[in-house]
């Protein structure tokens, strides 16, 4: 089969497809990310290709798909990526099953307008002390994302199973977010299940840290001074990271690396 061609690719979310986490002062917000990196293989393929990208971070389900949908679909995409639902998922209730309907039908408003749509389930947080609680619910939520993509023809790049890479080497020091290997990855997979081919580099993995009972205490309680706090301050506040945040590529445009 012909590897496919895409010239307007819209990428839609929160942080993780903002790229927070893969800080670059040059770009817009100060982010590159893995949607980019996506984007920039897919621009030196095509003449006239054009990404934008609406993702904002600390979006839950619900504003994204009211603020990001109708914008994305005037856009005229042929591809499409989105991930949503994460933000949701962390706070102490969720109604899982009308998240689930929610976003059935907002991706079969994407699926309408004929573009490729690539769809993630959530990590699998098993090995994190912070977000194991909430495991369960991201497995009962990731087998929703997969009933939407065998309804709607979607792809799937299914985090859950990514395993072959140690959690130390790619997530960022607040533990939330990808750090630039951890959105290399990402790039990667998102490329690979389009058939897109591609020379980005895998990532080196570095060697564990090593620390001491003492070094590895301190170490947390200082996350949980800088990270951990702040957040659930947000939490309680009602608050977001994303307030005063806009879309770092609202329109569609060229993209170098």
């Amino acid at each position: 089969m012909p590897a496919p061609t895409f010239h307007r690719y819209v990428a839609l979310g929160d942080s993780f497809t903002e790229g927070v986490g893969d800080p670059d002062p040059d770009r817009p917000n100060g982010l590159r990310g893995w949607a980019d990196r996506v984007a920039e293989v897919l621009n030196a393929q095509t003449p006239d290709f054009g990404y934008a990208n609406l993702a904002i971070r600390g979006r839950k389900m619900a504003s994204i798909l009211d603020e990001q949908l109708a914008p994305a679909i005037a856009l005229r995409p042929d591809l499409v990526s989105i991930y949503s639902g994460a933000n949701d998922l962390l706070r102490p209730k969720v109604d899982i099953d009308a998240l689930v309907a929610s976003y059935t039908e907002g991706i079969k408003a994407l699926s309408a307008t004929g573009a490729t749509i690539v769809l993630f389930t959530a990590y699998d947080p098993g090995i994190s002390l912070i977000f194991k609680p909430v495991r369960g619910r991201m497995a009962i939520y990731n087998e929703g994302v997969r009933e939407i993509a065998d309804e709607t023809g979607a792809l799937i790049v299914d985090m859950w199973r990514m395993r072959d890479v140690p959690p130390y080497a790619i997530w960022d020091d607040d533990r939330m977010h990808l750090n630039a290997g951890g959105h290399q990855h990402i790039a990667r997979a998102v490329l690979d299940r389009l058939g897109i081919e591609h020379q980005l580099p895998v990532p080196p993995v570095p060697p564990p840290p090593q620390r001491t009972a003492a070094e590895a205490r301190q170490e947390h309680f200082q996350w949980a001074k800088e990270h951990a706090a702040p957040w659930v301050h947000r939490r309680l506040t009602g608050r977001s990271s994303g307030d005063n945040v806009q879309p770092k590529r609202p329109t569609l445009g060229p993209i170098s690396s």
